[in-house]
């Protein structure tokens, strides 16, 4: 029996040790089984201090004096709609008992105080870009037209007839820059449709071939190359009860860009951020939300560089006539108090930092609630800010990258975080006191059981002093008398930041594979990423491609000093921008990188879209110098090491001819470029091909750095 329970003792010691040695698999890197618990659409119940949020098959619903309690089963929400549901559908609240949620084609209204569901109205099977109405339409783009569906009833009908390929309805306008998301927008008492009309019959076709038939097929895109010619926007408004149409005066050229479309709190006007071609001036112009008329220009905000508004007007809650508006005229992103005559009333927000997101308002308007980086760039975190003075209160404590909503009333704010050391936590806290309230969900480690390299995270300086962020991520079981092969993963480009106070997951679970075998990972943003003031993104205007290596290099001499790096197995891995700098990188270094891994890249800035790449390089026209300093294909002669270069053959972002003139230049000099195209994939390789993609990539360093 001693024997026996011995033999128990030590098989039970191992399991804790295995457990505790676990290797992360490809496999574990794309499962969602190694993310943190969260609260599955934590959010406030309408106008209330209540809050809900889904927990498998039950929503939950909670409050300051009351803990969460199961309200709604799936089960009893299937009955209600009279159809099988699987999961909990997405739900939006619309007050403090009902909400809506849109269930195959239909979309429905559920009360919990009555048990009951209404159905709204539906959609055709296949609809695109659809966009519910406050009073219960329903508005959906199906072959290029736009169709509305009034409330309570199911039967669709066209408010658009000649939508083609060439003309295009309800979709999002210019490409989805300048924070644009939406294709139409409907008036805050959900009776008119403001949307946008895009004529692209002038752009070009991009041929792009799918290959998920026999034989392949021809699918082309319209893709507005910079230089060429652009697609023309305007805006429609139609009526739903009278079912009239007609369209706003927005005026020449026709090649601006009409952006953040924002409907007046009564409904009267329409307000619209227009920016010319080159995005260096930008008007924010009224117009009559009844005939269409041109109004007047509220102000103008022009810059040497560039201009990107990226939100419209926000409205003060029973002040129609007075709004906030983000602008970074003055370096950094901040909040500005105007009337809607156009008058300043002043800066709200100042320093050297950024508001990330406006929460709400609060004390009659007399205090603000936002997001900012105030604390640190590598971290977020929630303020109350008095709207006369300017004067800051940090609500949220901990330091990573909070998430808060703000209720109604303003007096309590749901808070959700994690940090590099909090796989993630979701708090109720008291504005008042800025205090916590309840402790919501405190997430488990997953990784817990996982064996992991050290990760560190600290800054480096530029030439110039400029600070730059890194995460370096160390090999499991390090050893500092060992020399190690480095790993560099890079973006660079902007409206991105990688190197943050938050927890692993994702790429950062790749950069964990590669510590296990054996590699040190290192991430550094160099200047034109995002987050850090005008001046650090706009560092590489007009030279795309230069700034930026010049800072990755700060970080290479780093390494390089490190006794446990070997400066002569070093290699770099991006995606996207992040090809374009890895590319770049091994192209421009030549001798400094042994092996580089560059996925759906950027090769010249001239084959890329109008709106993004204009606003940073201008036209070629303009700029010849810049796109030719930036154009990868013409350093291949200086190949130095392997270079794998990797695209999706379905891409409408970055178009796979970027890798093919790669290619072709690398042929004519005489050099080999290897070369893995995903056939069925457009810019990002996901889904299960996933794990594949990353295999590729780890692959390729075992093979020729390792």
């Amino acid at each position: 029996m001693i024997r026996f329970c011995c033999l128990l003792l030590a098989l039970s010691l191992s399991l804790v040790t295995w457990a505790q040695n676990q290797s992360l698999s490809l496999q574990d890197i794309v499962s969602p089984r190694l993310f943190p618990q969260s609260l599955a659409q934590l959010a406030w119940m309408g106008d209330t201090d209540r809050y809900a949020y889904v927990d498998g098959n039950s929503l939950m619903t909670g409050g300051p004096q009351q803990k969460p309690q199961a309200r709604l089963s799936l089960t009893d929400l299937a009955k209600a709609l009279g159809r099988e549901i699987k999961r909990f559908p997405r739900i939006t609240w619309e007050d403090g008992h009902t909400f809506s949620l849109l269930e195959g084609n239909e979309r429905w209204r559920y009360d919990l105080e009555t048990g009951k569901a209404l159905l709204l109205a539906a959609q055709i099977e296949g609809a695109a870009h659809v966009e519910p109405s406050p009073a219960g339409h329903l508005a959906f783009v199906y072959g290029y037209n736009l169709y509305v569906c009034d409330s309570g009833t199911v039967a669709p009908y066209a408010i658009t007839f000649d939508g083609d390929r060439q003309i295009v309805y309800g979709e999002p306008a210019h490409r989805v820059e300048f924070g644009i998301r939406n294709g139409s927008y409907w008036s805050p008492d959900g009776q008119k449709l403001a949307f946008y009309r895009i004529d692209q019959s002038m752009v070009t076709d991009y041929p792009i071939v799918k290959y998920d038939t026999d034989p392949a097929r021809h699918a082309p895109v319209k893709y507005p190359m910079a230089g060429d010619k652009s697609h023309q926007a305007t805006v429609g408004v139609f009526e739903v009860a009278t079912r009239r149409m007609f369209y706003l005066q927005t005026g020449l050229p026709a090649d601006q860009y009409l952006t953040n479309i924002a409907w007046s709190p009564d409904g009267r006007h329409i307000y619209i951020a227009v920016v010319n071609r080159d995005q260096n001036h930008m008007k924010l112009n009224v117009y009559d939300a009844a005939t269409g008329r041109y109004l007047r220009t509220l102000f103008e905000e022009k810059h040497e560089k560039y201009v990107e508004p990226e939100h419209g007007p926000a409205f003060l809650p029973g002040q129609p006539d007075e709004f906030l508006w983000y602008s970074e005229r003055d370096g950094y992103n901040h909040l500005y108090h105007y009337r809607t005559d156009g008058q300043l009333i002043g800066q709200v927000t100042k320093g050297e930092w950024e508001v990330t997101g406006l929460l709400g308002f609060g004390e009659g308007n007399k205090q603000i609630y936002i997001e900012a980086t105030a604390e640190s760039p590598l971290e977020r975190h929630a303020y109350a800010v008095k709207m006369t003075n300017g004067k800051m209160e940090r609500l949220t404590g901990p330091t990573g990258m909070h998430q808060a909503q703000l209720s109604k009333s303003a007096n309590y704010l749901l808070d959700s975080y994690s940090s590099l050391k909090t796989p993630g936590t979701s708090l109720l806290l008291a504005t008042k006191k800025a205090q916590t309230f309840d402790t919501l969900l405190v997430a488990a480690d997953p990784l817990k059981n996982y064996r992991l390299g050290k990760v560190e995270q600290f800054s480096l300086q530029a030439a110039d002093g400029t600070d730059l962020y890194c995460r370096m991520v160390k090999p499991v079981d390090f050893d500092p008398a060992k020399k190690y092969p480095v790993m560099i993963y890079v973006y660079g480009g902007p409206h991105v930041q990688l190197v943050q106070d938050t927890w692993q997951r994702g790429n950062s679970l790749f950069f964990q594979y590669m510590a296990a075998q054996g590699y040190v990972v290192f991430t550094l943003d160099n200047r034109g990423s995002a987050y850090r003031g005008l001046a650090f993104e706009q560092a590489i205007f007009l030279q795309m491609g230069t700034q930026e290596i010049e800072d990755q290099m700060v970080g290479v001499e780093f390494l390089k000093g490190q006794a446990f790096v070997d400066p002569d197995r070093i290699g770099v891995h991006g995606w996207s921008y992040g090809g374009f700098m890895a590319s770049s990188l091994m192209l421009r270094k030549p001798g400094v990188f042994k092996v580089a891994v560059a996925g759906g890249p950027v090769i010249d800035w001239r084959m890329y879209e109008i709106m993004y790449g204009e606003r940073y390089m201008d036209t070629p026209q303009q700029n010849p110098e810049g796109y030719a300093t930036a154009r990868v294909s013409d350093y291949v002669k200086n190949l130095d090491g392997r270079l794998l270069v990797i695209h999706g053959l379905l891409d409408s972002t970055v178009v796979p001819q970027h890798s093919s003139l790669l290619l072709q230049k690398a042929m004519e000099a005489g050099k080999y470029i290897d070369y893995y195209p995903y056939p069925n994939h457009e810019h990002n390789v996901r889904g299960p091909e996933r794990a594949h993609l990353l295999g590729v990539i780890s692959r390729y360093f075992e093979d020729f750095l390792k």
